[in-house]
């Protein structure tokens, strides 16, 4: 999986459209290899970046849990942690 494409479920604050839009275009690139597209593939691409999205946001949305909502900083000073482990 892309290590850029975070986790957006159940966070409070709910996800903002700008992180699903982040999400959706780190997937596209990733799947497609191109960060950006030529101008012959730009089309295709930028539909695939908004029906990723939408999608996304349709999923976000349906998802239901019994678990507390998840503290973004407390999250990410968790990464930073395993990114001080992982690196030195």
């Amino acid at each position: 999986m892309c290590r850029n494409i975070k986790t957006l479920f159940n966070f409070e604050p709910p996800a903002t459209e700008d992180e699903i839009q982040a999400s959706a275009l780190q997937f596209v690139r990733k799947l497609s290899g191109f960060n950006a597209p030529s101008k012959a593939n730009e089309a295709a691409f930028e539909l695939a970046v908004a029906e990723v999205s939408a999608s996304a946001r349709k999923l976000l949305t349906s998802l239901h849990t019994h678990a507390p909502a998840r503290d973004r900083e407390i999250e990410a000073e968790k990464a930073r942690e395993r990114n001080r482990t992982r690196f030195g």
